[in-house]
C-alpha cells in the first residue's frame, strides 16, 4: 500500500494540473473552502469537476431516511465531482472539506472538451479513475472480511497519504471520531476503544494532532 501511495505522489508531482490547464487555455476557477463549507450538495445540479491541490474533501450520501454514509475521503492530487461528465444532471452526495482545502473547478463542457483534444490530460485523468475503482474494490472487501480493528486501522492509514511527511510518521486531517465510525462502518465507542488501544501500542500518537506511524500497518496485515 505505502508503495502503491508513493507511486501515486510522484505521479502527481510530475503533472501539474494547474500549469497544464493555463497553458492548454481551458478555463478554470481557483477555489478555497474552509473547514466544514460544503463544495456541492446532494441533488444540485452537477456542471464541474474539481481538482484538489491542497486540504481534504469528504464524500457523503444522505439516505431517504436522513441517515448519512462517508463514502470517501479525498485529498491532494484527486479529482471529485466527474460524474457529471458521465451525464449524470444531479449530485449523487455532498462533498465537504474537513480542513482548508484548494481546488480547481472546470466546467463540465470545458473539462469535456480537453479530455477529448488532450491526450496527455486525459491519461492522467483516465489513471486517476482506474485508482478511484482499485480503491473502491479495496473497501468493498475490507468491509466485507476484516474486523473493525483491521478497518480503521486501514482507514487511517489510507488518510495519512493526504499529508506531507516522512516515511515512518504521518500527520491526519482533524476527523471526529463519529466520521471515523461511519467511514469504517463501526460506532463511536468501537472507534475510541481502538484509538486508545493504537495509542498504548505506539501506532499512533497526538501531540497537537492525530500522527499515524507506518507501525500501524502491522494490525491490517496481522491474520
Amino acid at each position: 500500500m505505502r508503495a502503491r501511495q508513493g507511486r501515486a505522489k510522484r505521479s502527481a508531482a510530475l503533472f501539474d494540473v494547474e500549469a497544464f490547464l493555463k497553458s492548454a487555455a481551458v478555463p478554470y476557477r481557483s477555489v478555497r473552502f474552509a473547514q466544514g463549507t460544503v463544495a456541492f450538495t446532494q441533488g444540485t445540479p452537477a456542471n464541474s469537476v474539481f481538482y484538489i491541490q491542497r486540504g481534504t474533501v469528504k464524500l457523503s450520501v444522505l439516505s431517504s431516511g436522513g441517515k448519512e454514509a462517508v463514502v470517501a475521503m479525498l485529498g491532494s492530487g484527486d479529482f471529485f465531482g466527474e460524474g457529471c461528465l458521465a451525464g449524470q444532471p444531479l449530485r449523487m452526495g455532498t462533498a465537504t472539506a474537513v480542513m482548508p482545502t484548494t481546488a480547481l473547478r472546470v466546467h463540465k463542457r470545458d473539462m469535456s472538451r480537453t479530455l477529448h483534444d488532450q491526450s496527455e490530460f486525459s491519461n492522467r485523468f483516465i489513471a486517476h479513475m482506474l485508482a478511484r475503482n482499485i480503491r473502491i474494490e479495496e473497501d468493498l472487501i475490507d468491509q466485507l472480511f476484516n474486523s473493525s480493528e483491521k478497518r480503521l486501522a486501514r482507514t487511517l492509514l489510507l488518510l495519512a497519504r493526504y499529508a506531507d511527511g516522512d516515511t515512518t510518521q504521518f500527520k491526519m486531517p482533524k476527523l471526529s471520531q463519529a466520521t471515523l465510525a461511519e467511514m469504517v462502518g463501526t460506532t463511536r465507542s468501537r472507534v475510541n476503544f481502538f484509538m486508545n488501544k493504537f495509542r498504548k501500542l505506539g501506532f499512533i500518537e497526538y501531540n497537537g494532532g492525530l500522527k499515524i506511524h507506518g507501525s500501524l500497518l502491522s494490525i491490517v496485515l496481522h491474520d
